[in-house]
């Protein structure tokens, strides 16, 4: 089955059941990972998707897309780092940092990194330290916002020191 195929079956059949469940379909991917097809299936809400939503939409699914010849069946998240595909996805990140992957290189450089100023007219513009810079959107294999952690995001009470193992130290034989 050509993926053409696969999009036009599969698709349908997500948007409609995303709809149904209150869920955002975030892309549909048939992959060719090893010896197996994946079809693999991103969803997500406001808050974040779970494990339970994850396997709610999975049995869901299946039966509406047996047609589709694939090996694997997954449904996931598409985590915090997900790809900028669609205009709303473009829209939510004007102002952020994003990379910003080519299929062919532009002057010997195949990922810019710079603030999205968005995408218009179906070319992604991006502020980088070398100016503004415009890709079409058909060059990009990939746009994925930029992900800074500041050590305040972590734990910063935790003191190795203070950690003990069970048992340690405590010969009472």
């Amino acid at each position: 089955m050509a993926q053409s195929d696969i999009i036009a079956i599969a698709v349908p059949a997500c948007e409609a059941l995303a709809r149904e469940m209150n869920y955002e379909l975030v892309d549909v991917e048939l992959a060719k990972e090893g010896p197996g097809k994946y079809l693999r299936i991103y969803i997500d809400k406001p808050g974040g998707i779970t494990l339970d939503d994850c396997e709610a939409f999975h049995r869901a699914i299946q039966p509406k897309v047996e047609r589709v010849d694939y090996d694997f069946l997954e449904v996931c998240s598409p985590g915090i780092d997900r790809p900028l595909k669609k205009q709303r996805d473009f829209d939510a990140h004007a102002g952020k940092p994003v990379q910003v992957h080519l299929y062919r290189p532009v002057d010997r450089q195949k990922v810019f990194e710079g603030t999205l100023v968005g995408l218009v007219d179906g070319e992604i513009v991006l502020d980088t330290s070398q100016g503004r810079m415009r890709f079409a959107q058909r060059s990009a294999s990939r746009v994925v916002p930029v992900l800074h952690f500041e050590d305040a995001d972590f734990d910063a009470d935790f003191d190795e020191t203070e950690m003990e193992i069970e048992g340690a130290g405590n010969d009472e034989s």
